[in-house]
């Protein structure tokens, strides 16, 4: 789920759209919310600190191992890096490679082990 599928509704106060249910670690479905809005990201002027602070945020709320949720994450990067090429893309898209450097720039890096 991200911003974009989040609606306004008249039988309750807001409404999910576009449901793409996946089984597996919740730390690998963080990086739409990461890079939706992204504008509002660059617009901080920081967009390293404002991308932790989202991550930060999201794996308080969720509950979930950050250092985890950090190799999944970068998975998914890499995950959708490689169907970018595959698709005949030749630059990797600006945002993602900003979550990537972003996450990598903590200690320690994370386990990729599940």
């Amino acid at each position: 789920m991200h911003y974009d599928n989040v609606l306004a509704g008249q039988r309750q106060p807001w409404l999910a759209i576009d449901p793409k249910p996946l089984a597996g670690y919740p730390g690998f479905e963080l990086l739409p919310a990461l890079d939706n809005r992204w504008e509002e990201v660059v617009a901080t002027g920081n967009m390293t600190r404002a991308v932790l602070r989202r991550f930060d945020l999201l794996t308080e709320v969720l509950g979930l191992d950050r250092q985890r949720a950090t190799g999944w994450t970068l998975g998914r990067v890499l995950q959708n890096a490689l169907w970018d090429i595959e698709d005949g893309d030749t630059a990797l898209d600006p945002a993602q490679i900003a979550i990537a450097a972003a996450l990598m720039r903590r200690r320690p890096y994370p386990r990729l082990a599940t």
